[in-house]
């Protein structure tokens, strides 16, 4: 069985998009993870054949953005 995702995160600007997809793209360098920036958005897509080891990676991801979020959040006003 192959399990696949589609997540995508929307930013207010396209260079916060930027910083996300590359703060993120050491942990995205996986053959189970592909990722794109279109304008104000990081599209994630997810694949795998086990079932635990695609939902940890989609847990990682999100929890890492939301982390990026924060940041992002205190330091760009």
């Amino acid at each position: 069985m192959k399990i696949k995702s589609k997540i995508i995160f929307e930013y207010k600007k396209p260079e916060y998009a930027k910083i996300s997809h590359e703060t993120l793209k050491i942990d995205n360098e996986e053959e189970y993870i592909k990722s794109k920036i279109d304008n104000t958005k990081t599209i994630y897509e997810l694949k795998n054949k086990n079932l635990g080891s695609f939902l940890n990676s989609a847990d990682d991801l999100v929890f890492s953005e939301i982390l990026i979020e924060k940041i992002l959040d205190k330091t760009i006003k």
